[in-house]
């Protein structure tokens, strides 16, 4: 076998619509036209002139600026593939990418839906239902309640003593640490209860919560996974996503600083047995706490992930044309002995936002300068002249360095970030260099907790 899959035969999917917008689009565009495969763009009245739309070979526009009519509206986005005579759809990331339900509808229209079978994203989707799951596979999970905490207050006070504090509330649905609140003590539980739940329903249309131990200082790994739709399954090494704002990444990195190869060999292994007893198919992460040595399961995002280039950079696996391959019905190409990271990589996801109050800033870019150099990838949508709109996600492109050694990627990233030109709105590029100076973060010490921590301090 080898790393590089073998060319697709007749049977090959030849047209996909990309069911997404903004860089994750312009990448499984990109993926699309070194395959030779044909792309219809969807957009919005407000992404007009989004470079993929400009590039795609058929477009086609889905609704208005808010996403719940455009990008959110699974009837327009499945008539889309209809008119253009689309054989797949890829959601990307965010938007439908874990809606189960738009995976039913696009396998039932006809349509190859680029991810997991819909009943497997059902199943993983719910974190309640996933952490069952994975305990029943052997995976190490953090101690917590036996599935959604009962509307009974003994129970909850019952359950905390025996995980015991300090706890934390987690919405089943969602993420993003919305419906999510930490316990220190028996007297504040059933109040944080109560704004859980109620930050979950208005959030999430769904007030189940549970309950888990609180780690106070841990990592957060992920072990990306590719698996065919005939059982078989390898893993692709880990990323550390421990640099995070409220719970949002800021910085990720490939391999995670401090584990072994023994360690990455036997969380690996677990997940790929886990992987298989579910059935999984396509690309996915199965995201941990790590702490004093141990891994502990919080989620698994059945999707491609936004920090997929540094595993990308490290294997040497283009995991967007992995991830259409598995989707046409393809064997793995790969073996779990021919994977090994080799090398270095970090990403720093680029926000149009201020750098102090990290308030969104959208508005016209009058100048758009990006570094090169060796070991140097910039994957974004934005050009000269773009207008970034009010109506997503303020990230605007992700900028990844590879090097030998982490340190070579941390200089080579330190680099690129002063080179970087970006005129018109603001964005958080002061705030990524301040983190590649600390000490700590050149250590490779810090924790999910680090980043806020630092924020507080004066400069």
């Amino acid at each position: 076998m080898s790393l590089t899959p073998p060319k697709g035969g007749d049977a090959m999917i030849q047209k996909i619509l990309i069911a997404n917008r903004g860089e994750i689009a312009l990448r499984i565009q990109r993926a699309c036209r070194e395959m030779g495969i044909k792309t219809v763009a969807v957009y919005s009245t407000a992404d007009r002139d989004l470079k993929h739309v400009l590039l795609a070979d058929e477009s086609v526009c889905i609704g208005p600026a808010a996403a719940s009519g455009s990008y959110l509206n699974m009837a327009a986005i499945i008539s889309a593939a209809e008119v253009t005579q689309a054989d797949a759809i890829h959601p990307g990331y965010g938007f439908l990418s874990e809606n189960a339900d738009f995976a039913e509808s696009c396998e039932k229209s006809g349509f190859t839906f680029i991810g997991p079978r819909s009943e497997t994203i059902r199943l993983m989707g719910g974190k309640t239902t996933a952490k069952a799951e994975m305990i029943a596979a052997g995976v190490p999970c953090v101690p917590g309640s036996d599935g959604v905490l009962p509307e009974d207050d003994a129970i909850a006070l019952e359950t905390a003593e025996r995980v015991g504090y300090p706890v934390i509330i987690k919405a089943v649905s969602g993420g993003g640490g919305r419906g999510m609140q930490v316990v220190r003590g028996k007297d504040e539980l059933l109040n944080k209860i109560s704004i859980a739940r109620t930050e979950a329903l208005n959030a999430f249309k769904d007030g189940s919560v549970f309950m888990e131990k609180f780690l106070e200082c841990p990592r957060h790994i992920e072990i990306q996974v590719l698996c065919d739709a005939h059982g078989n399954c390898v893993h692709l090494g880990e990323r550390d996503c421990s640099m995070q704002r409220r719970n949002q990444k800021v910085i990720e990195e490939s391999p995670a600083p401090g584990i072994t190869a023994t360690q990455r060999a036997e969380i690996g292994a677990i997940c790929v047995t886990a992987c298989k007893r579910i059935g999984y198919r396509g690309a996915g992460t199965m995201e941990f706490l790590y702490a004093k040595g141990k891994f502990y399961f919080i989620e698994m995002n059945t999707r491609i992930q936004v920090e997929h280039p540094v595993t990308e950079l490290v294997t040497g696996i283009d995991l967007i044309q992995s991830q259409i391959r598995i989707a046409n019905g393809e064997k793995l190409w790969l073996e779990q002995s021919q994977i090994a990271p080799k090398g270095h990589a970090i990403e720093c996801r680029i926000n149009a936002e201020n750098p102090k109050t990290f308030t969104p800033s959208p508005g016209e870019i009058k100048r758009w300068h990006v570094p090169g150099g060796p070991g140097v990838r910039i994957d974004s949508h934005c050009y000269s002249g773009y207008r970034v709109p009010p109506n997503y996600d303020s990230m605007i492109g992700k900028l990844i360095t590879f090097g030998d050694t982490r340190a070579s990627a941390v200089a080579r990233m330190k680099i690129a970030l002063s080179e970087m030109a970006v005129d018109g709105i603001l964005t958080n590029i002061p705030m990524q260099q301040r983190i590649l100076r600390d000490e700590l973060f050149q250590k490779g010490e810090h924790h999910i907790h680090y980043l806020s921590d630092l924020l507080d301090k004066p400069e």
